[in-house]
């Protein structure tokens, strides 16, 4: 008889780990608070590794290049190219300064993985590339097989395969795993982790941050076909194509209270600013939506991903690449799983 998995939480991690254990022959039920919460709801979907580059985090660089990887199997696995939102991303610098901050990440990526495809670009070719771009970058990058993902046909996606495998999904808030059944239960449930195991996720913390959505109208440009990351000025924004605008963001500030989303009026107004600079004819798109998230950070950047005792695994703290992690975060929760499960059957033989 299968093993039955219990995961607590409904977003990127705890869905994708939930599908994983399903295709590894366990019986799973996913507890899900709904979106209100839910960091992969308020996300740019992307599927950093290369544009994530930042000296000191060699760990984490290593660790996203890895969950990448896997990103292609579970496009296919899922099988809705609609998922897809981008294949690569543009690196565009506002200015001589912002592009030594580039220049200084490629370098730094460079030194830590073997074969970075990072290619230097003229502000004529990131152009010739996204020609809705200002004419005054001070150059950049491409990164090829940089993508993203529509972060909420992705969940939809995922619930969908989580159905068709016959998983359990149950639209409820749980507040204490012992209650739950299963012979082994998942919590995966972004900072709200902390307060569901005992004592808690020391270093776990909040960063609020606001994201846009746009939506193209009859007079407006096309939206881009790549991510564009810039350094525009000092400030950091990204641009990610959806199938009628684009998802705008993202400030990134400290969250002292973790139950405040009220997205605040000087980080909508630095990332409209500075959007409409960079892509100018943003100016005829629609302001559709303005959110506020609160990424769940852990103390060194990387996941937590661990056995809290014989039966409660966790897996939180994935800040701002929770997406893109997540690929590798499943895995390592199956190892855990298949040990748990091995440990057994030696203890019954």
């Amino acid at each position: 008889m299968a093993r039955e998995l219990t995961v607590i939480g409904g977003g990127a991690v705890g869905l994708i780990c939930a599908l994983s254990a399903a295709d590894g022959g366990w019986r799973v039920r996913v507890y899900d608070d709904g979106p209100g919460r839910r960091a992969a709801q308020v996300a740019g979907g992307m599927l950093g590794c290369l544009g994530e580059a930042h000296p000191g985090e060699e760990a984490l660089l290593a660790a996203s290049a890895a969950s990448v990887a896997r990103w292609p199997a579970l496009l296919q696995r899922l099988g809705d190219p609609a998922v897809t939102a981008a294949e690569n991303t543009l690196l565009v610098a506002g200015s001589a300064a912002d592009r030594a901050y580039f220049d200084e990440s490629v370098a730094f990526l460079r030194g830590v993985l073997p074969a970075p495809d990072a290619a230097e670009q003229t502000a004529g070719q990131l152009r010739a590339a996204e020609p809705g771009l200002a004419r005054t970058p001070a150059g950049g990058y491409l990164l090829t097989g940089e993508g993203a993902v529509d972060n909420r046909r992705l969940l939809a996606a995922l619930r969908a395969a989580l159905t068709a495998a016959g998983a359990e999904l149950i639209d409820e808030r749980v507040t204490d795993p012992a209650a739950v059944p299963g012979d082994q239960v998942l919590v995966a449930a972004g900072l709200d982790s902390a307060g569901l195991v005992p004592g808690g996720l020391p270093g776990l913390r909040g960063e609020k941050g606001e994201i846009l959505r746009l939506a193209r109208t009859a007079w407006s440009v096309p939206p881009p076909r790549h991510v564009i990351r810039a350094r525009w000025h000092s400030r950091n924004v990204y641009l990610v194509p959806r199938e009628d605008g684009l998802v705008l963001g993202a400030t990134q500030y400290e969250a002292l209270d973790h139950t405040d989303r009220a997205p605040q009026a000087g980080g909508v107004a630095d990332l409209l600013s500075d959007a409409c600079e960079l892509f100018p004819g943003l100016r005829t798109y629609e302001l559709t939506e303005v959110a506020a998230g609160i990424r769940p950070m852990s103390a060194d950047g990387l996941p937590i991903v661990t056995r809290i005792d014989r039966r409660v695994l966790v897996a939180a703290g994935h800040g701002r690449n929770g997406i893109a992690l997540a690929p590798g975060t499943a895995a390592q929760v199956m190892d855990l799983l298949c040990t748990a499960t091995e440990s057994e059957e030696r203890s019954s033989a």
